[in-house]
């Protein structure tokens, strides 16, 4: 993929939408004169260089790929012919089937970024119909490579599920983040230290285990090994129902994405 490959983002006002926008002209895996991106209400005050449209179809016209960034309650209503394009939607629960029916191309790609986007950081699992060829895969892995991290994996069935795992998760951390400045400034701590604690000790958790061989788990074990202030906190934790509460919501994630996908 190179930077006169013409690209258009339907909701590349959004918040997701133009955080993959960035991305990709950061990468320089496009330029800002073959970017179209589509808004409904306001015209962001930037990319001034990109093609700017409330016209959808005007935008799959001139562009050769075209990233679907809607809210999946919005899809029903978007009329996109896209005959014979690279079709990439990054929407929750829409089927490879539906997606290349509406928008009448067989090169269809599902897939599901999250909120690191916007700080180079999300992870993308994706999965490609059949008409979707090398090139295309290329392309692909280009684009979400430079958003973070990807991996073309084998079913609908496994985008569903992580659709919670890694599609939502960037607001796991943050809901735990929550509960620990609640429970800081329940203490007494002031809000501005209570922040910096937390959040620096969630940024570091984050680079221990990206960069550590062991896994999460081996990381938990040898906490636990060492009988201290961390185990009684972990042991806490769980006897509280940590590890269930985890699964129910990773569970109710993924019988949402599929119920999404069943009413499209």
């Amino acid at each position: 993929m190179h930077g006169s490959l013409r690209t258009g983002i339907v909701g590349g006002s959004g918040w997701l939408g133009g955080a993959i926008a960035g991305s990709l002209l950061d990468a320089g895996l496009v330029e800002q004169q073959t970017l179209s991106l589509s808004y409904r209400k306001e015209q962001p005050q930037r990319f001034a260089n990109a093609f700017w449209t409330t016209d959808n179809q005007a935008l799959a016209d001139r562009s050769d790929i075209i990233i679907l960034s809607v809210r999946p309650a919005d899809w029903s209503g978007l009329a996109v012919d896209a005959r014979g394009k690279l079709v990439i939607s990054v929407m929750a629960g829409i089927r490879m089937s539906a997606l290349s029916d509406r928008h009448n191309t067989g090169r269809v790609v599902r897939s599901l970024p999250n909120a690191g986007a916007e700080v180079g950081k999300s992870y993308t699992p994706w999965i490609a119909s059949n008409e979707v060829d090398d090139d295309d895969r290329n392309i692909v892995r280009a684009i979400f490579d430079a958003c973070g991290s990807q991996d073309e994996i084998a079913s609908e069935t496994d985008i569903d599920y992580l659709t919670g795992l890694s599609g939502s998760g960037p607001a796991f951390p943050a809901l735990l983040a929550s509960a620990m400045m609640r429970d800081a400034i329940a203490y007494g701590l002031p809000k501005e230290i209570a922040r910096r604690a937390v959040t620096t000790v969630l940024a570091g958790a984050g680079r221990l285990i990206e960069h550590n061989e062991d896994c999460p788990d081996d990381i938990v074990r040898a906490f636990l090994d060492y009988r201290g202030t961390t185990a009684a906190a972990i042991e806490g934790m769980r006897a509280a129902g940590f590890d269930a509460a985890v699964a129910n919501g990773l569970s109710a994630a993924f019988k949402k994405s599929v119920s999404m996908g069943d009413a499209s």
